[in-house]
């Protein structure tokens, strides 16, 4: 056999000291008639070859693929394999002779030509192309080992050959996609392949689990995916994991384009949520929020909520999440929306996203017939509980907010509740007293207590003592309020009714353009049903991305200007922008990023009652055949800005231009100076990480001047 060139005295020709020319033993050996040495030498050829090695092989290798034996014909197809994989222009050289090798009985050549033409479809579109032609053939092929078997020495329980019948329709699948005339001509043999394949054993399972991607892939008739589904239906009934976990993975991918076929499987699912095995009940959990819609939605979310209670700690925020989304969407009625809310509150308020307790606070605001009820029922939650700080902080609000009504009788919608002013305050002190509770928790006690001075008939002087108490505390943000509050009471005691004034009700995006409105819209889509937010921790690795000095995972600013007066931090609470403010004049989209199908673009508005800030929606879409998972997007600016990065309406960007990504930017820019942006993406795609950090510095003018 050959042997690795050296540049000694015996090869003559080599200038080199280590040269990977091919030896001369090896090219001899493979024109040889003894098949044992021709096999061996194209067995060393595959592992070992370089490209320059098959670049010079090829025509050799072309011919043993027609060579009489059986034994050379199949070590030379899987030879060309190797080669295809390591050199993928030398596809034309091995095109001519597939066609031959097509009508081999031979199960190994036959199996190692299929694949052989399953990697030049993959790697050529012009092999794609030619063998498109053979889709026929390929169908006859696999109809005859339905029907009659093709080598009973190869069949596995039963079941003909599985493993020619798994290629050659994985082979089908790439050859139908996108490609009318070769699905049409393989509907019917799926239909058999899927009706009369056993499904006792694990090499049937394996037959139909590559019938159901192929009828996904292609273009199908709807009655066939239809059947696929009902396979994977089926699959859920398996006692195997494995089989299951295939199954609630393969209809998660179905279910946008045959929701309503997936959707007659709904009760397996969701017993699927009760698996031990936490990888299943987690494609389980996946699934099931991809079901809910208007119809079902009460079901839905009773059957998400008993899960919720029950469900390990590494998938209570995603269950919290995603039913907080699905009630946003589909909440049939506000009343049912506060109620599920304060459940998931009440069951995993710790896990919950960062941004309930303001779309709480605004959805209770927004429906000034339920105040009473609302108050009442938070009232009651927090009395029971306090060691969730989401709903401690809703409940605090909504008492300071509307504690009046708390104390002026009974509430048709909720049983007669009896509730002194004496009852309200120790609640309110118990929780600034707490261990458990946290400084923004205290923080929206404290301004409860405050507004409460201006809502109830007492005497203010126990509220006046509490604040007092907190003006030498050692939380800096507490600290500030209480000298505020004091002042107030001793400056301003004509003003505090004034002040403390109950919030009026804001329109949520009331001055954004359509653009920005759409993107709310997709923060709410079946897509983004596990959202993630970026953690502080890793937010504050951008702190040195711009020269060193960056405005990145700075705390939520105040975003409206400040007069400069003490008093403004009184109103430090949830907001948005004013939704009687005319439209914003139009800036033109940015796209920023483009790579592999997955696209940036940034669209920009700036409300005409506060002009140094700038709202820019960050909406990403992918055209690629594959999703892309685990997206995060963090930002950077410099510190002369200030800057307030919002949750993201999802973390998978779904592949053939799905619904999109969005993630909204708030950026105070007081001096009006230049903007420069630094991002910084991380994804999983094809199957691989990606970290993508760059500086956007060619923003619109518009967006700073």
């Amino acid at each position: 056999m050959g042997t690795l060139c050296t540049g000694t005295a015996s090869w003559p020709n080599c200038s080199t000291s280590t040269c990977w020319a091919t030896p001369p033993t090896l090219d001899s050996d493979l024109n040889q008639g003894i098949q044992v040495v021709q096999g061996l030498a194209l067995c060393t050829l595959s592992t070992v070859g370089s490209a320059e090695m098959c670049r010079d092989l090829a025509t050799e290798v072309e011919k043993l693929l027609l060579q009489p034996g059986s034994y050379v014909r199949k070590k030379a197809v899987l030879t060309a394999v190797h080669m295809i994989r390591k050199v993928p222009e030398l596809s034309n050289i091995f095109l001519p002779p597939c066609a031959q090798l097509l009508h081999e009985r031979h199960h190994g050549i036959l199996l190692g030509t299929i694949t052989l033409i399953t990697e030049l479809c993959e790697r050529s579109p012009a092999a794609l192309k030619h063998f498109q032609k053979v889709v026929p053939q390929l169908v006859q092929i696999l109809r005859t080992l339905v029907t009659t078997g093709y080598s009973t020495e190869h069949s596995i329980s039963g079941v003909s050959d599985p493993f020619l019948q798994v290629q050659i329709l994985r082979l089908l699948r790439i050859l139908g996609q996108n490609h009318e005339e070769s699905s049409e001509t393989m509907n019917d043999l799926l239909a058999q392949v899927a009706t009369n394949t056993d499904t006792s054993r694990n090499a049937g399972n394996a037959v139909l689990f590559e019938t159901v991607l192929t009828i996904m892939d292609i273009r199908s008739a709807t009655g066939l995916r239809v059947l696929a589904v009902n396979i994977l239906g089926r699959f859920l009934l398996n006692s195997d994991k494995n089989i299951r976990y295939v199954a609630l993975t393969s209809l998660l991918r179905m279910v946008q384009s045959d929701h309503s076929a997936v959707q007659r499987h709904r009760p397996t699912v969701v017993e699927c949520l009760r698996e031990v095995d936490a990888s299943l009940s987690r494609r389980a959990l996946e699934l099931s929020l991809a079901l809910v819609n208007s119809s079902n939605v009460r079901a839905m979310t009773q059957e998400l909520q008993s899960f919720l209670e029950s469900c390990s700690p590494d998938l209570r925020a995603d269950c919290a999440s995603g039913i907080l989304l699905a009630a946003e969407r589909f909440a049939p009625t506000k009343r049912w929306h506060i109620d599920t809310i304060l459940r998931v509150l009440t069951t995993a308020g710790t896990h919950v996203r960062d941004d309930a307790v303001a779309n709480l606070t605004q959805l209770i605001g927004g429906a000034q017939e339920l105040h009473a009820y609302s108050v009442r029922r938070l009232y009651s939650a927090l009395a029971e509980d306090i060691s969730q700080q989401p709903l401690v902080q809703v409940a605090a609000w909504c008492i300071g907010e509307y504690g009046d009504l708390l104390l002026e009788g009974s509430c048709e919608e909720t049983e007669p509740l009896q509730v002194e002013e004496e009852d309200v305050l120790a609640l309110l002190e118990k929780v600034l007293q707490s261990h458990m509770s946290l400084p923004a928790t205290r923080g929206y006690a404290l301004t409860a207590l405050m507004k409460l001075s201006t809502r109830l008939r007492g005497d203010n002087n126990r509220i006046r003592q509490v604040v007092s108490i907190y003006g030498s505390c050692l939380d800096m943000e507490l600290q500030q309020r209480a000298v505020e509050y004091n002042t107030l009471f001793r400056k301003y005691d004509h003003m505090r009714a004034a002040i403390l004034e109950k919030m009026p009700l804001v329109e949520r995006g009331g001055t954004q353009d359509e653009e920005i409105k759409e993107s709310k819209e997709a923060q709410l889509s079946e897509a983004s049903l596990v959202p993630t937010e970026p953690q502080a921790s890793e937010l504050l690795d951008l702190l040195d991305l711009l020269d060193g000095t960056s405005g990145a995972a700075q705390p939520p600013p105040p975003l409206e200007p400040s007069p400069g007066d003490v008093l403004v931090h009184l109103l430090d609470l949830p907001c948005d922008l004013p939704s009687a403010s005319p439209p914003p004049a139009s800036i033109p989209n940015l796209r920023v990023f483009e790579r592999e199908g997955l696209q940036l673009n940034l669209s920009f508005v700036r409300p005409p009652g506060t002009p140094a800030l700038l709202l820019i929606t960050i909406t990403a879409i992918n055209t690629s055949e594959a999703d892309v998972i685990h997206f995060i997007c963090q930002a950077a600016v410099p510190k002369s800005f200030q800057l307030q990065l919002q949750a993201p309406s999802g973390d998978t960007v779904p592949a053939h231009s799905g619904l999109p990504v969005t993630q909204l930017l708030r950026i105070l820019n007081p001096n009006k100076a230049p903007l420069r942006l630094k991002l910084r993406l991380t994804y999983n795609h094809f199957g691989q990480s990606v970290q993508e950090i760059f500086e956007v510095n060619n923003l619109p003018m518009e967006t700073w001047q």
